[in-house]
């Protein structure tokens, strides 16, 4: 898991930009099960998809880098 945090945390700003846009909820929610957020990457991959969307999707706009909020 690891290696899979690594990787998402070294990809190009605009490469996390359009990752964030198609594939947010479902990359992201991973990402936050493989951070130990076990309870929250769910919530976010099954029934709060359209809220963290939107959250990851201006954390990469306003800040050029995924900042994990929750």
């Amino acid at each position: 898991m690891k290696d899979y945090i690594k990787f998402i945390d070294g990809l190009p700003w605009i490469v996390q930009l359009l990752v964030a846009f198609f594939l947010g909820p479902l990359l992201y929610g991973i990402y936050r099960i493989a951070k130990g957020k076990v309870i929250l990457g769910l919530l976010c991959i099954f029934i709060l998809a359209p809220i963290f969307w939107v959250i990851d999707l201006l954390s990469v706009l306003l800040n050029k880098k995924p900042v994990w909020l929750v």
